[in-house]
């Protein structure tokens, strides 16, 4: 009797292992289908991959739009800098044009003083508050500058020396408002002859000199030229000052005044020419 029940257990557990082998088999074997256990770990695996992923791809997005912010912030940032450059570059080339330009007035004015001799010079100063009086050239008494030398600046006469160190020189210019120290004699060049005058002021709001005592039966008219007369004893004669813009009575009515446009731009002075008198030059 035991003996029937041990072979029946034994028959059991042989049927169980059978069983058993033949579910491995066929979730190794089968249809393709996964088992439940390892299609529910390959479920909680592509959630959780689904719940980490989203974030990290959005934390990666904010990076890769933050790295292109701060390459677009350099870009203009170069750019900028680069722009900077190029407008420094256009005014210094600016500049450079109107000294080339100023320079060859100088040159071509210094071909036409052949009654002279010159020094050629630059203005280092012009202080603001006295802009219309005085300004200082890089030229003194190592140069040869002397007390009362007449200046010319571009095409006409600007004013003299009235302080000489050993490297630089002050000039006054005939603009000043001290019209005591600012007189100029000077002539206007007109068909019938030459009329006398003295340069003793300057219309700032127009931008033109003053000639007075003028006799009242001169005949003058717009464009004649005005030059130095050399008979004040400081300048030499002959030097261009401007040419004549408008004539009228004087405010007693008793001579006539005219209005003089300057042949240099007072406002825009960069070289000089010193002049220097020379013996035969007609003083």
């Amino acid at each position: 009797m035991n003996q029937f029940f041990s072979n029946k257990k034994l028959i059991i557990l042989l049927i169980s292992v059978i069983v058993v082998l033949g579910l491995v088999a066929f979730s190794i074997t089968g249809s393709g289908n996964a088992p439940i256990i390892q299609r529910f770990t390959n479920d909680i695996t592509a959630l959780t991959s689904r719940v980490f992923s989203k974030p990290a791809n959005g934390v990666v997005n904010i990076i890769d739009s933050v790295e292109g912010l701060i390459d677009t912030y350099e870009e203009n940032k170069s750019l900028k800098s680069k722009m900077d450059q190029l407008y420094e570059t256009e005014a210094k080339l600016a500049s450079l044009q109107q000294d080339n330009e100023k320079m060859q007035e100088q040159l071509e004015l210094t071909d036409t003083l052949t009654d002279y001799n010159s020094i050629n010079g630059a203005v280092i100063g012009r202080n603001p508050d006295n802009w219309v009086d005085q300004l200082i050239i890089d030229k003194g008494s190592q140069n040869g500058v002397e007390m009362n030398m007449s200046v010319m600046g571009g095409n006409g006469y600007i004013g003299r020396i009235v302080e000489v160190s050993p490297t630089s020189s002050k000039v006054q210019l005939v603009t000043t408002s001290h019209q005591n120290t600012g007189r100029v004699s000077a002539q206007v060049l007109t068909e019938n002859g030459v009329v006398h005058g003295i340069i003793s002021g300057y219309e700032a709001e127009t931008n033109r000199l003053i000639l007075n005592q003028i006799i009242t039966d001169a005949t003058l008219k717009e464009g004649d030229q005005v030059v130095t007369s050399g008979l004040g004893g400081l300048s030499p004669s002959s030097l261009l000052i401007g040419t004549v813009d408008e004539i009228k009575l004087d405010s007693h009515g008793l001579a006539m005044e005219a209005y003089i446009t300057p042949a240099a731009d007072m406002n825009d002075i960069r070289f000089v020419t010193i002049i220097q008198r020379a013996s035969g030059s007609g003083e």
